[in-house]
């Protein structure tokens, strides 16, 4: 069983946020599957079966900063092992449109990320980073939780149109297989 998880905030206030692409990822890669998100245990889930697999889908419903308490109420409940949890996050290090894939790691300040390594014990996960580039001139908190411009979203779009495919390869091949065909695009 995997566990595929967006990072993202709730609320309509948020959708179109930088702080939101996580969500953004999961929309994409579920667009053609037929299923329906509900709401449990502080999150949006769907649930699917791909390649003969069970992969569970997750928007967690707190503040980006306390997603680490919704992902840890779905390891217990599911019995996930931590190898099996994949998390996509902003990141403000990478410029907008370029992403990475990492395999264990710290947060790099990233609050989201910091939860999610207290409440599962270990910063052993495995995580897609989508760039939305930094801007200086403006506090940190402020700029993540600022609209994504056109300019962006349209360079963000050629990104999530992968979303299929690297979900699709991520169930299919070891994840330095998958590290190593996407981080050299």
């Amino acid at each position: 069983m995997r566990l595929i998880v967006g990072l993202g905030n709730p609320g309509k206030e948020y959708s179109e946020t930088r702080h939101n692409i996580g969500f953004k990822m999961i929309d994409a890669m579920t667009k053609d599957l037929d299923i329906n998100f509900k709401n449990k245990n502080g999150g949006l889930y769907a649930e699917s079966n791909i390649k003969g697999e069970k992969v569970i889908f997750l928007k967690p419903q707190k503040f980006i900063n306390l997603s680490g308490q919704v992902i840890k109420s779905y390891v217990n409940f599911y019995k996930i092992n931590i190898d099996d949890i994949f998390i996509i996050h902003d990141d403000l290090d990478l410029e907008v449109g370029k992403y990475k894939l990492k395999l264990f790691g710290g947060s790099a300040g990233h609050n989201g990320l910091k939860d999610i390594e207290r409440c599962i014990g270990t910063e052993d996960y495995k995580r897609m980073k989508i760039g939305i580039s930094n801007n200086k001139n403006m506090d940190t908190a402020d700029y993540v939780l600022s609209k994504i411009s056109e300019d962006d979203i349209k360079i963000l779009n050629d990104v999530f149109k992968m979303g299929p495919e690297i979900m699709n390869d991520y169930l299919e091949m070891s994840f330095d297989n998958l590290m190593n065909k996407y981080n050299k695009r």
